[in-house]
């Protein structure tokens, strides 16, 4: 018993240490990208309800909610408990109220078409069911919602094969910044 404590313990560590690696190397890309250009580019409405799924350190989290205002929510979904930590603090730093923080691999728990957009920025390359999670955004999304996609690390192509491919969106635009999808 003891033995597998420490095991358990020492991953939790070097998943820590990780995801401090990551949380530093998104800063600097936050640093280096204008990431009010890819909000921008997706026309938030005051009242929206988004989901910004794999949130991370919050780089979109934060101006997202701010946009969307009182009236509007944003959940923030992570797998690591850090990533939403803080998001949480960076939340309660900028005196956010209309944050909600979910701990998931994929399941959301939200109600059937109850978002107006999901924001799948920079995590699709670490998704190792896709289709899993495609199929959660179909069934969250409303019928007039928008699945946004950029991911640093695919190229237009792989995009496009893995978002279409089981026919559940379809491209409505490709922006500067992103590749906006509807539902089919």
């Amino acid at each position: 018993m003891l033995k597998k404590n420490v095991v358990n313990k020492m991953s939790e560590m070097g998943s820590n240490s990780s995801y401090r690696i990551v949380s530093f190397i998104i800063a600097i890309r936050d640093f280096l990208v204008n990431l009010d250009n890819v909000i921008k580019e997706i026309e938030l409405q005051p009242g929206d309800i988004v989901l910004d799924y794999g949130c991370g350190i919050g780089s979109f989290s934060i101006p997202t909610a701010k946009t969307v205002g009182e009236k509007g929510k944003v959940y923030v979904l992570d797998i690591h408990p850090f990533a939403l930590k803080r998001t949480k603090k960076k939340a309660q730093k900028n005196k956010l109220t209309n944050i909600e923080f979910i701990q998931s691999d994929c399941d959301t728990g939200l109600n059937d078409e109850s978002v107006d957009i999901v924001l799948l920025y920079d995590v699709l390359k670490g998704l190792l069911t896709p289709q899993k999670q495609l199929e959660e955004f179909y069934r969250i999304l409303r019928p007039e919602g928008i699945l946004c996609v950029k991911d640093f690390h695919f190229d237009d192509g792989k995009i496009l094969s893995t978002i279409t491919e089981n026919n559940l969106f379809k491209l409505k635009i490709k922006g500067k910044k992103q590749f906006i999808f509807t539902k089919l």
